[in-house]
C-alpha cells in the first residue's frame, strides 16, 4: 500500500448514558445527518423495552447490550479463489467487525419489521435479541452454520 492507512476516529460518549457504544449504535441507525432523530428513536426504543420486561431486573442499556451479544457472530465465510475454485472459507472476525456487524444486523432486522414507528420495531428487535431469537440472531446462526458446514476448507485462511 502506498498510503499509510487512516487513524480510527473516537466517538464521542452519548448525553444520556455516556456510553461510546451507544453513539456508534446511533450511527448506524442515523439517516442523512438526523443524529438528533436517531438518538430519539433510540431512547424511545429503550423505553419501550423497559416497559415490555418490566420484571427483568437488568436496565434497559443492560439489556440492550446483552441483545447485541446474542446476535455477535464469532466467525464469518470469506471467498477465496484457489486454482480456479471458489471456497467458502471461515474465518474468525475481528473485534470491531464483529461489534459492527451486530449492530447493522440488529437495525436492518429492526428495518425488516412490521410495526408503526422505528423505536417500536427496535425495541420488539432487542427484546427478541435478548430472548435468543428474531432475524438478527438467525442471522448470527446463519452464519455460524455456514462456517460449521465448510470447516473442511479452513486450511485454506488466510
Amino acid at each position: 500500500m502506498r498510503k499509510a492507512k487512516p487513524k480510527k476516529r473516537q466517538v464521542l460518549p452519548d448525553p444520556v448514558y455516556g456510553d461510546r457504544k451507544v453513539t456508534k449504535f446511533v450511527n448506524h441507525l442515523m439517516y442523512d445527518g438526523k443524529k438528533n432523530a436517531a438518538f430519539t428513536i433510540f431512547y424511545t426504543a429503550l423505553d419501550k423495552v423497559k416497559d415490555k420486561l418490566a420484571n427483568e431486573t437488568k436496565s434497559p442499556l443492560e439489556i440492550w447490550k446483552q441483545a447485541l451479544d446474542n446476535i455477535t457472530p464469532l466467525v464469518e465465510v470469506k471467498s477465496r479463489r484457489i486454482g480456479g475454485a471458489t471456497f467458502q472459507v471461515p474465518t474468525e472476525i475481528r473485534p470491531d467487525r464483529k461489534e459492527s456487524i451486530s449492530m447493522k444486523n440488529l437495525i436492518s432486522y429492526s428495518r425488516k419489521r412490521s410495526g408503526k414507528s422505528m423505536a417500536d420495531k427496535l425495541s420488539a428487535e432487542i427484546v427478541d435479541a435478548f430472548n435468543n431469537q428474531g432475524g438478527a440472531f438467525k442471522r448470527k446462526e446463519d452464519m455460524h452454520r455456514m462456517a460449521e458446514a465448510n470447516r473442511a476448507f479452513a486450511h485454506f485462511r488466510f
